[in-house]
């Protein structure tokens, strides 16, 4: 049995907002309108959702049966009170908000006026283009809603080709934690690997850690902290101290005093990756008083 289409006001056409709508489009559910203040948002919308009318807030309102949400956190909160506060939002419109941060509280306004309230989450980081449409397939999405609404949840993730995963309310603060921490945090890893590529003066640094990084992310995906190498793991604390001294070489010399921050991101990841670490106890707290020594003399 098909299930029946929804028209749908989209209210944030940015990374996800759009990609969610062009998605839901393609299962055979209209997009009504969509509310984009950017230029970049506008540009976005109209690669993604093409012939849908930009339009203002209580006109998608007033028209959808399916709002979604997908707006930074902190505007979430004033923009489903604002929404509650013209009375536009009819009884048993759906109400779906993509952040990872929140579940169904932050909706409580709409909910009081009669609306559904759902969080769905996807569990990927967007580029706000048709490439993440395929990476919808199969990507985890954290849910949260209230038990007699948990299918319509459910539903949508379906239609979106992801894996529902309920999350209770109290949880999701800690679940957003832990990947913001690990997708954002990569990727400042990341870049500060390349510029120190980049001054050495490698070409392509990408290119250059691609078969590195994509080995190691598989097997920790695989293996958790079993998949550790290096030298803070073999106990190696005469390679450690050179790799400080090189890096924060480097941050004395760095073109952006901002991102001189080489040798403390290295200190702090090392002294994680020790925590980790099986050593003999005399190795432990050779690596440890370096990294401790270090940190101490640039706080002083």
């Amino acid at each position: 049995m098909t299930p029946p289409r929804l028209g749908i006001g989209v209210i944030g056409a940015g990374r996800v907002g759009a990609v969610l709508g062009a998605a839901l489009r393609a299962r055979g559910h209209g997009i009504l309108g969509a509310y984009a203040v950017s230029d970049a948002s506008r540009t976005r919308a109209a690669e993604l959702l093409p012939g849908v009318p930009l339009l203002d807030v209580p006109a998608i309102v007033e028209r959808s049966e399916l709002l979604l949400l997908a707006v930074p956190d902190d505007q979430l909160g004033p923009l489903a009170a604002g929404i509650a506060a013209t009375g536009l939002a009819p009884g048993g419109q759906l109400v779906v908000h993509t952040s990872g941060r929140y579940g169904t509280e932050v909706l409580t306004p709409l909910a009081e006026a009669g609306c559904a309230p759902l969080a769905l989450h996807p569990a990927m980081t967007f580029t706000g283009t048709s490439a993440d449409l395929p990476r919808l397939v199969g990507c985890p999405m954290a849910v949260t809603a209230a038990e007699e609404f948990l299918p319509v949840a459910a539903a949508l993730v379906v239609e979106l080709g992801g894996e529902a995963v309920v999350l209770p309310e109290g949880d999701r603060p800690t679940y957003h934690a832990a990947l913001a921490h690990a997708a954002n945090h990569l990727v400042v890893l990341v870049d500060q690997s390349r510029e120190v590529l980049r001054r050495l003066g490698i070409d392509d640094p990408g290119a250059y850690l691609r078969p590195l990084l994509e080995a190691a992310l598989d097997e920790s995906l695989r293996r958790g902290s079993r998949a550790l190498t290096g030298p803070v793991i073999r106990g190696d604390a005469g390679t450690v101290a050179a790799h400080l001294v090189a890096l924060e070489d480097l941050d004395a010399t760095a073109a952006d005093p901002g991102t001189a921050d080489l040798g403390a991101t290295y200190r702090a990841l090392a002294l994680a990756a020790l925590a980790r670490a099986t050593l003999a106890p005399g190795d432990r707290d050779a690596i440890r008083a370096l990294l401790a020594e270090s940190t101490t003399e640039e706080d002083a």
